[in-house]
């Protein structure tokens, strides 16, 4: 599907390149939520690390729906070094394979999810982790990754120019949208309390706003929106004014931190990832787009479900000092990690 698309292989090829992933070498490896716009992106990574370098790392791709996982990974369905798991992170995983590392990508991520079903957002991330964590303690887990996310910070005050991992901010946890920022708070905890009464090896990564061309069809964030929008053919429709500011990561880099935090990563920790060069409001993100695309911008009025699952927090900008000091960096600032964006989908097409 994107594998033999040559930007994004190229994309592959530059992550495998920043990061030493041969210490994977014969390793099992579970990525949950494995169709998802990041988790998606691990699994192709480490199978054209298998044909570059003869790794022989066995990828278990998890997600609920088999046939969502069999279309987007048509390229690999006659690896031996891959396996499809179909099955909801809700319930223990009816499985006897050791893996030595998961990758816990899997997560309701989009407004409209935390809308619709904040009951099923906030307990797929506290059930889900705590299942895999049982497992992990089971069969020998060399290492937990859990993907958090940068709305752990809530709300900041005027004085924090940026979040580093120390920082905790105000969530107003009445509001049913912190379902997802209170579930990955809850799912970090688990993380640290195995670590600490089990001694099972977590660490975690906290992305900030990731965009790329493996974005799901679900994915109504901003950034997603304005994509779709530019490959309809269409002038971007922006609901609100737009001045939030936010940190963004194009979707390789973020996978590139990824590894950077398993590989590297101490446990217990946990690590954010941002790029300092694509701190950007969302209307910066739709000019960006509309300008290098020939098309305009549109304002229109929210609906109030609309508004309802609008992220409050005005400013959320990532301070990444503490994973760059792991030797990670960020490729792509806002403008070619939208170009190379576009130009995935487009060759997709």
């Amino acid at each position: 599907m994107y594998y033999y698309n040559k930007t994004y292989r190229k994309d592959l090829e530059v992550i495998i390149k920043d990061n030493d992933i041969s210490e994977l070498k014969n390793c099992n490896i579970l990525i949950t939520g494995a169709s998802g716009m990041i988790g998606s992106v691990i699994v192709d990574t480490l199978l054209l690390g298998n044909e570059l370098n003869n790794l022989n790392i066995t990828v278990f791709a998890l997600g609920r729906n088999k046939k969502t996982l069999i279309n987007r990974f048509s390229s690999h369905l006659n690896n031996p070094n891959f396996k499809i798991i179909s099955h909801d992170v809700n319930y223990p995983l009816p499985y006897v394979t050791t893996f030595d590392y998961i990758i816990h990508a899997a997560s309701n991520s989009y407004p409209k999810a935390f809308s619709s079903d904040p009951v099923g957002t906030i307990m797929t991330n506290v059930n889900g982790v705590n299942n895999l964590l049982e497992y992990g303690l089971k069969n020998n887990l060399k290492k937990f990754l859990f993907i958090s996310s940068g709305e752990v910070y809530g709300q900041g005050e005027a004085k924090h120019v940026s979040f580093d991992e120390n920082y905790s901010g105000y969530i107003d946890s009445t509001n049913p949208r912190a379902c997802y920022p209170n579930g990955k708070r809850a799912a970090e905890t688990l993380c640290v309390a195995y670590l600490d009464t089990y001694g099972l090896n977590t660490v975690i990564a906290r992305p900030c706003h990731t965009y790329g061309a493996t974005a799901t069809s679900k994915d109504n964030r901003a950034a997603s929106q304005f994509i779709n929008k530019i490959m309809q053919d269409q002038n971007i429709i922006m609901k609100s004014d737009g001045l939030q500011l936010r940190s963004y990561c194009y979707v390789s880099d973020c996978v590139s931190g990824l590894f950077t935090i398993l590989l590297k990563g101490e446990v217990g920790e946990a690590y954010n990832i941002a790029n300092k060069k694509s701190n950007v409001t969302i209307r910066e993100i739709a000019q960006t787009l509309a300008s290098t695309n020939n098309k305009e911008i549109i304002f229109e009025n929210p609906c109030d479900k609309e508004k309802n699952s609008f992220n409050p927090v005005s400013q959320s900008v990532l301070n990444a000092k503490k994973l760059e000091l792991l030797n990670w960096k960020a490729r792509y600032d806002i403008t070619s990690g939208l170009k190379r964006t576009i130009l995935i989908l487009k060759d997709k097409k």
